[in-house]
């Protein structure tokens, strides 16, 4: 829909996606383990054995910031779009990866904030 390298986008995306589904599996699967592997994940990502998820999405916003990584607005995405977006992200097969199913209100807040 957009001219924008496909990386570049799952760069933008990926500290919002990690941010949404933490907050999604603590509210509604607590006992899930990619709680435990998010929090793993930041414990590598930093350096830190004492890092929290909290910590792991800082320093992955950090890095897209230190990269310069585009928002969606650079390639044209606008609030108008969100709505279509959110439902061919909903179609797509990579969701069948993610470790709890996002709503649409949730996966609406990742672009909105991402642009």
């Amino acid at each position: 829909m957009f001219p924008a390298p496909h990386g570049a986008v799952c760069a933008r995306l990926l500290p919002l996606v990690v941010e949404a589904n933490c907050q999604a599996l603590r509210e509604r699967q607590p006992d899930n383990p990619a709680i435990a592997r998010y929090a793993e994940i930041a414990r590598i990502l930093t350096g830190s054995h004492a890092a929290t998820i909290e910590d792991g999405i800082e320093w992955l916003k950090q890095l897209c910031a230190d990269l310069h990584i585009p928002a969606l607005s650079d390639y044209g995405v606008a609030n108008a779009d969100i709505a279509i977006l959110v439902q061919k992200s909903t179609a797509a097969s990579s969701m069948k990866a993610n470790p709890i199913q996002l709503n649409a209100a949730e996966l609406a807040d990742i672009l909105e904030k991402a642009l």
